[in-house]
């Protein structure tokens, strides 16, 4: 029996690649001559660029960059040769691989700091710089994780755009808290990029109901009385950065560009960055469609398996797709709020467990609930 081991991050808990060794660990103990075939997953969000660095043999560096509060964070970038199945997405040779959750990330904000009007996206675009320099061929950033709502422009000006007032003075840091002085961006990005594409697991455009702020901005800490202006705002600054990059204004309503607090818009406008659907690349990268051909039996999982799982997300996807193929599959998580749709649902964490117990017993919460599950049957 050959089963592939495919899980997306516990978030707040475990990364992808903890979550598919403990849970090989555990099967092993039940059924000790199985064969078993590691993938963890990303879609753009945390774990993206080392996942698919080590997945294609590649190397792994840091750069010190700009989080996403102004202080300096330690980055990870990968370097990769683009597999064969990834040459329709990045063509081929040497690709940079980044995520601005490294740089600019929620995860790198205390809960009771988190708050889009200050936070930044410098860091990131510092990030894209950095992978720029190691003579690539292409560069995709993974967009997801993020703690910002700065339509990328924190990005932009890393880059060498400049965000100015009325009176043509520089503002230096051009978070959501200034917005109100900012009039104009001018500038050219200063450093020829290679062909820069963002992975997305979203297709919420920039503005709307469905849009950046209505539907991300609030888990970064947007007050509800503070939703209108910060649309408002936000209107304005697409606004100007279409003005500058001679972009009709139509082009803030693109699936996807909402991303990531609008960086996605963002590098999309203004740096001519392509987007990309983040679990079809990172599938193609990582030869999923072969290796769940192979499998007999499929698990997969995250922390919370709801609607939106099933709606384009990596675990749902491994899901929809093995299901296709007739395999079995198995899905594991925290907590499962989606109907079982032909696979075997299992929640992990015990009815009425809080949160923070529910985040530090995940590790031994898979591993005994892999290890019932295959125990008792395959």
């Amino acid at each position: 029996m050959r089963v592939l081991v495919a899980f997306d991050k516990f978030k707040d808990s475990l990364d992808a690649g903890a979550a598919c060794r403990i849970a090989a660990e555990a099967l092993h103990s039940a059924r000790p001559d199985w064969q078993i075939d590691l993938c963890p997953l990303a879609d753009g969000g945390d774990g993206f660029a080392e996942i698919l660095t080590r997945a294609a043999g590649g190397e792994l560096r840091r750069a010190t960059v700009t989080g996403p509060l102004g202080t300096p964070v330690e980055a990870a970038l990968g370097f990769a040769e683009s597999p064969a199945a990834a040459h329709s997405f990045v063509g081929a040779g040497k690709i940079a691989l980044i995520e601005m959750a490294q740089a600019s990330g929620l995860a790198l904000v205390p809960p009771a700091q988190r708050n889009p009007w200050r936070t930044t996206t410098r860091g990131t675009g510092e990030l894209i710089l950095a992978a720029a320099r190691g003579n690539v061929s292409a560069i995709v950033l993974g967009v997801g994780g993020s703690a910002t709502h700065d339509a990328g422009l924190g990005a932009l000006t890393a880059l060498g755009l400049t965000a100015r007032t009325a009176d043509g003075a520089t503002i230096a840091n051009p978070i959501p808290e200034t917005w109100a002085a900012l009039a104009k961006v001018d500038g050219r990005i200063a450093t020829p990029l290679p062909r820069l594409y963002l992975a997305t697991d979203v297709t919420n455009p920039l503005m709307g109901t469905f849009g950046a702020a209505s539907v991300f901005a609030p888990q970064k800490g947007l007050l509800e009385e503070d939703f209108t202006r910060l649309e408002y705002m936000t209107g304005r600054v697409a606004a100007m950065l279409c003005s500058q990059a001679g972009k009709h204004p139509l082009l803030c309503e693109t699936p996807g560009c909402g991303a990531a607090g609008g960086l996605a818009f963002g590098l999309h406008c203004a740096a001519d960055a392509t987007l990309l659907r983040g679990f079809d690349f990172v599938s193609a990268w990582l030869g999923l469609d072969a290796r769940l051909a192979a499998a007999d039996v499929v698990i997969t999982g995250e922390g919370s398996f709801d609607s939106s799982s099933l709606a384009g997300k990596a675990p749902g996807e491994v899901a929809r797709r093995a299901l296709a193929l007739g395999k079995k599959v198995h899905v594991f998580a925290g907590t499962v709020a989606a109907p079982a749709e032909g696979f075997l649902a299992h929640a992990i964490t015990p009815s009425g467990t809080d949160l923070a117990t529910a985040l530090r017993g995940a590790p031994e919460n898979l591993a005994l609930a892999v290890r019932t599950a295959f125990t008792r049957s395959p």
